[in-house]
């Protein structure tokens, strides 16, 4: 059995990890009874750590802020330092590691001494990034959603569409997805019941929290998964399959997870297996989508659909007149 003293950091880095935990909850985790689950909460607010309770079925215990920062016990500027890093790293994301920051920025806002939380507040608006995405998140944004992801309440936020109209949007959050240049919300549309895919840089209006849900069965075991189909494939004409040639690690660079789904081939031409890739992706503009083709300078064999097949036989039909060549040759040389 470990010691109370160890016990108690155990029970501080729980209350950190969601903003409520029912007393219940918490002895199953410590492998202790209801009771000595209250001790230990008392000796918590013995040393200085302000801990809420609510009486009732939804009730439990809350870290609220305080005067010092658990566990770690950091000076004012080690604080800010750490904060002003993980908001620059969530605002700007760095591949691997931008959705740890949001859940350790979630954490670390949510103790910040109210004397630190005006200084953050002060140094986050003073500081301009050159060179600044269009379409860049408040760090802000991102915590509200990742707490309320955690402690499973509803958000309120205002929301604007691809065609500029706003509506307010009532959500049950589950995930924030990265997706390089995007930040992206899963979550259970509450009006119009069904599920959702929102951009975190569409959202205008600091999410409010709501009452708790109960969690539902996911669309997809993949989130990331889930959210590339969503925003690459379902809202386009073109639902296009691509054969190129290359391994999807050799073609990750070049091609954005925005852009498509990678995947090994399972029936390469000539038995070459683990040579080639498939590319699946959502497009509107035949030309465009060639054009991106072009750019990745490497083989590549257009598999359907049938419609964007013959699309793409018009142009390249075009491209042989333009060069005075022979049409049907250029055409089978083009799209292969």
């Amino acid at each position: 059995m470990i010691s109370s003293s160890a016990r108690l950091l155990q029970l501080l880095g729980l209350l950190q990890i969601r903003r409520e935990w029912t007393g219940a909850a918490l002895a199953a985790r410590l492998g202790v009874t209801d009771r000595t689950v209250r001790r230990d909460i008392d000796k918590l607010r013995e040393l200085g750590y302000p801990i809420r309770a609510a009486a009732g079925v939804a009730g439990g215990y809350q870290l609220g802020a305080g005067g010092r920062l658990p566990p770690l016990l950091l000076e004012d500027d080690e604080a800010l330092a750490v904060a002003l890093g993980l908001s620059a790293v969530a605002a700007s994301p760095v591949s691997g590691v931008s959705e740890s920051s949001v859940r350790a920025l979630a954490k670390l806002e949510q103790v910040l001494p109210a004397r630190l939380r005006t200084r953050f507040a002060s140094l986050k608006s003073s500081v301009t990034r050159l060179g600044a995405a269009a379409d860049a998140v408040d760090p802000s944004f991102l915590t509200e959603i990742s707490a309320a992801i955690g402690a499973r309440r509803q958000l309120s936020f205002e929301y604007e569409r691809a065609d500029g109209a706003r509506t307010r949007r009532v959500v049950e959050p589950y995930h924030l997805v990265d997706a390089g240049q995007r930040w992206y919300l899963v979550a259970w549309d509450c009006t119009r019941e069904d599920w959702r895919t929102f951009r975190i840089d569409r959202v205008r209006s600091l999410p409010s929290e709501r009452g708790k849900f109960v969690p539902r069965t996911l669309p997809a075991a993949d989130a990331a998964a889930y959210v590339q189909e969503a925003i690459t494939r379902s809202p386009y004409r073109f639902d296009i399959t691509v054969r190129l040639r290359g391994t999807p690690a050799e073609l990750a660079g070049r091609v954005a997870p925005t852009a498509g789904q990678l995947e090994d081939d399972p029936a390469p031409p000539n038995g070459e297996q683990g040579r080639w890739s498939i590319l699946r992706a959502g497009w509107d503009d035949a030309d465009a989508f060639l054009g991106y083709l072009l750019e990745l300078d490497t083989e590549f064999h257009i598999l359907g659909p049938p419609e964007f097949v013959a699309s793409c036989r018009v142009i390249a039909g075009r491209l042989a007149t333009a060069v005075g060549a022979d049409t049907g040759g250029a055409a089978s040389e083009v799209v292969r």
